[in-house]
């Protein structure tokens, strides 16, 4: 099980090195995470973007682009839906955005002729490497889905389960997280989480263990869990997902642990494709990219082993 991403780095070695698909990759953070994916065997990639920014960033970051496939398309639309068509006919593993909105980085995720859309709700898994947790957290949703619906839910842990059984996770604990770890029939999230606990008892949802509603304290720790005689509950401070009851909630808790807790971090993925998306942020620093690329191909080989 990788405890840490530099467990998960060691990890993504064993498997068979992955072929990356970016899209407009003229961009500096995204060129040099690529760069040392690349160095760290991690990845073989296929840059496609307008190809004289692609090679003027290389030369200033000392990228020997020999090693590396160029397709050369200016338009930033186009380009998307060339990369992706790569990922889409099995000519790369996994997808990844470089330096365009993230709604067209999207629109070509979802293109009916060669995009990667499955019919099933799409949702965003971060994960965290977080100091004082002894065990990386898996988080969803804390950028995608505004307000998910039960089913929504229940394919959220789907998904997270996937990723956390691509980390070497088995059987992993997910707790739906709400203000209070009772039900309460006036708070509908406390409801919900009770719900997902029953469906994953009567087998409905499999491969985890579902223990809700709890607040983050108790699903992170087991000192708090005590204070408030919650220790006795499956997955009081043993959490390994944390699931949101809506963006507000799991953007909030996700900037604020990046924002305040020194030493934090991260990766994070887009699931419910049929590869891996690295959906990056702008804002997103190298590591945090590489380490996105290292859970994608993780989840790349999972998913292969899975369909074999």
């Amino acid at each position: 099980m990788s405890k840490n991403f530099d467990e998960l780095l060691q990890k993504v070695k064993s498997v068979s090195k992955k072929t990356l698909s970016v899209a407009c990759a003229q961009d500096v953070p995204v060129l040099e995470a690529v760069k040392e994916a690349h160095d760290l065997g991690i990845v073989d990639a296929t840059l496609v973007g307008d190809e004289a920014q692609i090679r003027s960033i290389a030369k200033d970051i000392g990228m020997d682009l020999s090693d590396y496939r160029i397709v050369n398309v200016e338009d930033k639309v186009e380009a998307s839906l060339t990369a992706v068509k790569l990922v889409h006919d099995g000519e790369a593993d996994m997808y990844m955005k470089g330096i365009l909105p993230t709604k067209d980085f999207l629109k070509s995720v979802l293109n009916k002729e060669v995009g990667l859309r499955t019919g099933k709700t799409l949702s965003h898994v971060a994960v965290m490497e977080i100091p004082g947790v002894d065990h990386l957290v898996f988080l969803t949703d804390v950028a995608f889905l505004p307000y998910p619906t039960l089913q929504d839910k229940v394919q959220m842990i789907e998904y997270t389960v996937d990723v956390a059984n691509a980390c070497g996770v088995e059987n992993p604990k997910v707790a739906p997280l709400a203000a209070v770890e009772v039900v309460n029939p006036k708070m509908p999230v406390t409801v919900e989480a009770d719900e997902l606990r029953k469906m994953n008892e009567s087998g409905e949802i499999k491969g985890c263990v579902v223990d809700g509603p709890l607040s983050l304290d108790i699903a992170l720790y087991e000192s708090a869990a005590k204070e408030k005689g919650a220790q006795d509950r499956p997955c009081a401070g043993k959490a390994d997902i944390l699931l949101f009851p809506d963006i507000h909630a799991g953007n909030l808790v996700y900037k604020a642990i990046n924002h305040m807790v020194p030493g934090i971090k991260t990766g994070a993925i887009l699931t419910g494709t049929k590869s891996p998306v690295i959906l990056s942020s702008r804002s997103d620093t190298k590591d945090v990219k590489i380490n996105s690329i290292a859970l994608a191909a993780v989840l790349s080989e999972h998913m292969k082993k899975a369909n074999a």
